[in-house]
């Protein structure tokens, strides 16, 4: 098979969360761990930092990648999903894995990942365990998939644990209460494995104690500790949580025997998407009009960015909007604007949501706007019908994103 040989077959015969949602999610680790044995345990062959949370994890995890790179270490980093292409899941100081690779880990193990029915995410989590351990990197960091104590990523004993924040997301999974959200996220904390909170509520605050007390780890909320922000090239005024985040997650690396200077932490906040090709977090794809495409996708990230929104200058705003069918459209259609123009796609993934429903649901609630066939179409009307004073919003979904930029 040739590299997209491959990736069709990753993505068609395993049950892949991306497409089917909670059918792909595994309440059971037995078949990562069975792989890792497999594999001669890769995970036990490099450092790593283990990165959970509801919102913010992908950036957080990227300005980390980024800071450690400028301080010299190569630098293993594993995040889902990917925008364009698969290999963007596996990095190293930035740089995509091979097609080769790819082709090289299925062929090999395929026996193996047919015969123990292994995920897509199972079997890609592996891939990147063993590519880092091959590679020889200094320290990775790894991206939780979904959730934290189940999660397949969840094999690894970090040197640190870092959780940015709580929400509602993924419930039908992960639990209806922040308390059981928070309880499934705190399973990445590990025994005498120091742990960053990044933002302290009260519904969970008690939950990351206990399980750090468990665990006999020391626990640090960086939002109450963390006074001085520094910039990013990560624009949205949402960052700064990420920012206190890392800010305090490195004081505790540098604390356990990691070099990481002043200059290493400001140009690593300042070029993140060049060092690591992240994309798709408050993305400025366009002027005259200005448009801005995000990933965010639940009430609380979709808050942040409707707050931002508010702050830019514009005559109209126009929306482009699509989600999964597992979205909780109640608790995301209050935090949308009114005054906003809608364009409703469905993004091209088997669990996106058709946009005639989607339409609908936003009716209902005295939003507005027209459905489209698909997200470039819904795009492309967007631009038609925006002056050059207007800001058009593309978002709802990371595959709509994906889809755009």
């Amino acid at each position: 098979m040739n590299y997209q040989d491959t990736v069709n077959w990753m993505f068609q015969q395993l049950p892949m969360y991306q497409n089917k949602g909670n059918s792909a999610f595994k309440k059971d680790l037995t078949n990562t761990i069975n792989l890792a044995k497999h594999l001669n345990h890769p995970e036990d062959r490099f450092r790593s930092i283990h990165v959970g949370g509801t919102n913010g994890k992908g950036s957080t995890t990227h300005m980390l990648a980024s800071i450690l790179q400028e301080a010299g270490y190569k630098l293993g980093l594993y995040t889902s999903p990917h925008l364009k292409d698969f290999r963007e899941r596996i990095r190293i100081n930035g740089k995509v894995i091979t097609e080769q690779s790819v082709i090289n880990f299925i062929k090999r193990n395929k026996a193996f990942l047919e015969a123990n029915q292994l995920s897509f995410f199972e079997m890609t989590v592996g891939m990147a365990f063993e590519y880092f351990a091959n590679e020889e990197v200094d320290i990775a960091i790894i991206e939780v998939g979904l959730g934290g104590r189940l999660d397949s990523t969840n094999i690894i004993t970090p040197e640190l644990s870092v959780i940015t924040n709580i929400g509602y997301d993924h419930t039908q999974m992960l639990g209806h209460t922040l308390k059981e959200i928070a309880g499934e996220k705190a399973g990445i904390i590990k025994q005498n494995i120091p742990v960053v909170i990044g933002e302290t509520h009260s519904e969970t605050k008690t939950v990351f104690k206990t399980n750090a007390e468990e665990m006999h780890s020391e626990i640090y909320f960086a939002d109450q500790l963390i006074d001085t922000i520094l910039e990013s090239d990560l624009k949205g005024a949402y960052q700064i949580h990420n920012i206190k985040t890392v800010l305090q997650s490195v004081k505790v690396l540098k604390s356990i025997g990691f070099t990481i200077s002043e200059k290493n932490l400001e140009k690593g906040l300042l070029n993140v998407t060049t060092n690591t090709g992240l994309q798709g977090r408050w993305q400025i794809l366009g002027t005259e009009p200005k448009i801005i495409c995000d990933t965010a996708h639940n009430k609380e990230g979709l808050t942040s960015v409707m707050k931002q929104l508010k702050e830019e200058s514009f005559n109209q705003l126009h929306i482009v909007f699509g989600v999964v069918n597992d979205k909780d459209l109640d608790s995301i259609i209050p935090v949308l604007p009114v005054e906003a123009i809608y364009y409703f796609c469905k993004p091209d993934v088997q669990r996106g949501l058709d946009a005639e429903l989607l339409k609908n649901s936003f009716e209902k609630n005295k939003l507005f706007g027209k459905s489209y066939g698909s997200v470039v179409d819904a795009l492309t009307d967007a631009k038609s019908k925006a002056n050059k004073h207007d800001l058009i919003y593309v978002g709802g979904s990371t595959f709509v994103v994906a889809e755009i930029i």
